[in-house]
């Protein structure tokens, strides 16, 4: 990046921050803070910052008009201090992060970044779907991260002290690490049955919550799929999973017809093929249901997370708080583009077309920012400054010489 490219870029970010709306987190002047500066030396993090060094995080942002802005998940007795033992760690948020790089399916090298995002917002609302109906969590905040992902918050009290390990736990789940059918299936030794001389096991699928629910479900919408067609259709359906045959498939579409109350309600004894359909339905829950999130995030009680109202320095877009009733609608190319940049237009040297969806000719790209499609090319060009800034903070674009 030229230098007049990072003087212009430094700013348009400082104008941003004289009207920004920061949403500043709880205990704010207990948590460390950091940065990333404008700089041609690279990347490099100012850290161990407190509000008691920064002061008033509007005037230091205006003032420093940083690439990128940071505050800590933990909290601590002396955030300033340079050592982590020294700060005397008091606890942290549960902080969850999607990220594109780690959705399975996405290429950030062939795949546009409005398509990026979507896939990434569907991966969130399977996230929310774990926090919020397995684990119960209420005190939850919600953020585009201004990048190619979103960050979740969770500030439950009984999360604060969590261990490392403990955090893990809750990353396995969410992934579905070692979900297995003899995980979810649950095993209980019965006794006394008219005709039996030894107890026997009775397997079932737990129909209240957890991964087990989430399997049930998809037993049921099975069952409800295979009701709803012919024997032919439904033993052709069943052999789609791996592992079943002609055989196993009639067999199982024999015992579900003939017990599908009983499968409803969660029994897998149904008979002695069904357990082969249950692995294959975990499988597919597994796939279809986890959420890829990036474990160091979560586990790091330590980690800083970008503040919400700053900007991304790798895309000019704001990393924006997101109410749960407005996730469904919210568009991150249109809802985080900041206001002080909307309506000019400005000219720059397009100098890279990669990572930019392709267009009919492969000498142009398309950016999608701001509602709107715009195809670029090589060479200079007038562009809307939302779409120009996006170029220049991705090495994309340089400014113009005036």
């Amino acid at each position: 990046m030229e230098e007049r490219t990072r003087a212009y870029l430094r700013g348009r970010f400082r104008d941003h921050y004289r009207r920004a709306e920061l949403t500043m987190p709880p205990l704010a002047e207990r948590r460390e803070w950091g940065y990333i500066p404008w700089s041609s030396g690279g990347t490099t993090m100012v850290r161990h910052q407190s509000l008691l060094e920064l002061g008033a995080v509007e005037s230091f942002l205006e003032r420093e008009r940083p690439r990128h802005v940071y505050f800590s998940a933990g909290v601590y007795h002396d955030p300033g201090a340079n050592a982590m033992e020294a700060k005397g760690w008091r606890g942290s948020d549960l902080v969850f992060d999607l990220d594109a790089d780690h959705l399975p399916g996405v290429d950030p090298d062939t795949t546009s970044y409005a398509d990026m995002l979507e896939a990434c917002k569907d991966a969130l609302f399977k996230l929310l779907s774990f926090l919020e109906d397995d684990f119960g969590f209420e005190d939850l905040t919600i953020a585009f991260s201004g990048g190619r992902g979103y960050h979740v918050h969770v500030r439950d009290d009984g999360v604060r002290t969590l261990d490392r390990e403990a955090r893990r736990e809750i990353v396995d789940y969410v992934r579905g690490v070692d979900v297995t059918a003899d995980r979810v299936v649950d095993t209980e030794t019965v006794v006394g049955e008219a005709g039996r001389t030894s107890p026997a096991d009775k397997r079932t699928l737990d129909t209240s919550g957890g991964w087990s629910a989430r399997v049930h479900r998809r037993v049921v919408d099975l069952v409800e799929e295979l009701e709803a067609v012919d024997e032919a259709t439904a033993k052709e359906r069943l052999q789609s999973f791996e592992g079943i045959g002609a055989g196993r498939s009639e067999a199982i579409a024999n015992a579900i017809a003939e017990n599908a109350g009983a499968v409803r309600a969660g029994n897998v004894d149904v008979h002695g093929s069904f357990k082969g359909l249950v692995e294959a339905l975990v499988e597919e829950t597994v796939a279809e249901e986890s959420a890829p999130i990036d474990e160091p995030v979560t586990t790091d009680t330590h980690r800083l997370i970008r503040l919400p109202g700053s900007l991304h320095g790798g895309s000019g877009l704001a990393v924006t708080r997101i109410d749960r009733e407005d996730l469904a609608d919210f568009d991150p190319m249109v809802d985080a583009v900041p206001e002080t940049f909307r309506g000019n237009e400005i000219h720059v040297e397009v100098t890279d077309l990669s990572g930019l969806a392709p267009f009919e000719d492969d000498q142009l790209g398309i950016v999608e920012v701001g509602g709107d499609s715009f195809s670029v090319g090589p060479g200079t060009q007038l562009l809307p400054e939302p779409v120009a800034i996006f170029l220049m903070t991705r090495d994309r674009a340089e400014k113009e010489k005036e």
